[in-house]
């Protein structure tokens, strides 16, 4: 299991969708500003996570991405495998035994992180944000999706608003 930004920034993403659950999809404009992650970075780890069915994308002016299966069911190392685009173990080549004479200690710190992110749901991590305080705000957009024209302004109220009431202001009576 490969531990990388990657898979930082799609549970820092998990975490923020499973916080706003109740509100509905959220957008990933709104995870993006609020986490400080590329749009474009989690553009495409969102296109991971929707192949793994850990999330699901609705579209509309309401969309965006809600979680994709019971929280309770989603590990981190689930969260990490996707967006990785690997085995949770995998397989090193075979080389002579006194190759790296250190791979069964580096085999064996990977079991043992893989035991535990495997032991980590996205529910106990949302659970263990809202007991530590975390604020969620819910901002409801009412024109989300909806064009809404601009208000027109004058420049300076005493200009003349045409070309004939400009050539009044020069003529002389």
């Amino acid at each position: 299991m490969r531990l990388s930004t990657k898979g930082r920034f799609a549970v820092r993403a998990m975490i923020d969708i499973g916080l706003r659950e109740e509100f509905g999809p959220v957008t990933l404009a709104d995870i993006a500003s609020r986490q400080q992650i590329s749009l474009s970075y989690l553009e495409q780890l969102f296109a991971n996570l929707r192949s793994h069915g850990l999330v699901i994308s609705i579209r509309g002016p309401n969309g965006g991405y809600s979680i994709g299966r019971d929280m309770e069911g989603i590990t981190v190392a689930d969260i990490i495998c996707a967006v990785e685009d690997a085995s949770p173990i995998e397989k090193r080549p075979d080389a002579a035994p006194m190759q790296d004479l250190t791979q069964d200690l580096w085999d064996a710190v990977n079991a043992k992180v893989l035991d535990f992110t495997q032991s980590v749901t996205l529910k106990s991590l949302v659970l263990d944000q809202l007991a530590m305080g975390i604020k969620i705000e819910h901002k409801s957009s009412p024109y989300r999706g909806v064009f809404k024209m601009p208000v027109r302004l004058s420049a300076l109220p005493n200009v003349p608003n045409s070309v004939f009431a400009l050539g009044r202001t020069f003529r002389t009576p």
